[in-house]
């Protein structure tokens, strides 16, 4: 089995159907995902709020980055992964954006890497796929930039806000990038992006209209203890279940419960009777 490839995704599309992309931080999920068949695995920059409980994703260091995309990759046989190029990874010049891209497919294993930004960010993403690394553009709402917009709000309400998105993705797509994650914008809009661009649209809040959607993993488990986006679907709430096993676990432990006799190493009779001719002779004592 080999990991999708850019022109698989297309493939996707003219059959008729839906890209599904999901973010993964670490081995064990990754491997499920695969396996179930996500087709593009994220290794978001989502980690900063999801895993390391921070209140934006601005901080999250690129080794950090690397070492969680390097232990996605290793579970992904199927999916394409793409790594998600962190706050001031590649903002400052475009030899810093061609650098850190690259250390994501030679250390982090990915396929290609995802950076925000539309028009003021053309020059970085030509310069890192002209180097012979795909990119993954995004627009609307850019988690990075918060500051900027004064919050998580829906971007391009207006129609002037919502041209500024149109044409932020139209310069993506001249600036190479493979497909755009568009977010928290209106259906509408991101249906008139989805008309205006030949590459794939990947919608988070973003309606039903683009190519495909993608959402992050401990939000659809009801793993996220911040406010919920409007667009979230939870399909299974483990947090209640997550809870029950550890909250049994201490109450067996702390009544002797566990471990019980199935949980238990024993060793025969012959060498307990061995055992404890060796101690006689030792004379051990408990300190």
């Amino acid at each position: 089995m080999h990991r999708i490839t850019i022109e698989e995704l297309y493939k996707i599309i003219q059959e008729g159907n839906k890209i599904t992309l999901m973010t993964a931080y670490d081995y064990p999920i990754a491997r499920i995902e695969d396996e179930i068949g996500i087709d593009v695995i994220l290794v978001g920059d989502s980690i900063a709020t999801t895993v390391f409980g921070k209140e934006s994703t601005i901080g999250i260091s690129i080794e950090i980055m690397l070492y969680h995309s390097e232990a996605v990759s290793r579970a992904c046989e199927r999916a394409m992964v793409i790594g998600d190029m962190p706050f001031m990874s590649y903002q400052t010049s475009k030899r810093d954006a061609i650098f850190n891209a690259g250390r994501f497919i030679a250390e982090g294993k990915c396929d290609a890497v995802k950076l925000e930004g539309g028009k003021n960010m053309i020059d970085k993403i030509s310069a890192i796929v002209k180097s012979g690394i795909p990119v993954m553009g995004h627009i609307g709402l850019q988690p990075q930039s918060y500051h900027l917009y004064s919050g998580y709000k829906v971007q391009g309400k207006t129609a002037d806000k919502a041209i500024q998105i149109i044409e932020d993705a139209i310069a993506v797509e001249d600036a190479g990038a493979f497909a755009i994650i568009v977010e928290s914008v209106p259906e509408n809009v991101a249906q008139i992006i989805q008309n205006k661009v030949n590459i794939p649209t990947i919608g988070i809040g973003a309606g039903n209209k683009t190519d495909g959607q993608i959402i992050v993993i401990n939000d659809i488990l009801g793993l996220n203890f911040g406010k919920i986006p409007k667009f979230v679907k939870i399909y299974k709430d483990i947090k209640g279940d997550i809870r029950l096993a550890i909250s049994e676990y201490i109450k067996e432990v702390k009544s002797g419960a566990y471990p019980s006799k199935e949980y238990i190493y024993h060793t025969n009779k012959d060498e307990i009777n061995k055992l404890n001719k060796m101690l006689k002779k030792k004379l051990y004592k408990k300190q």
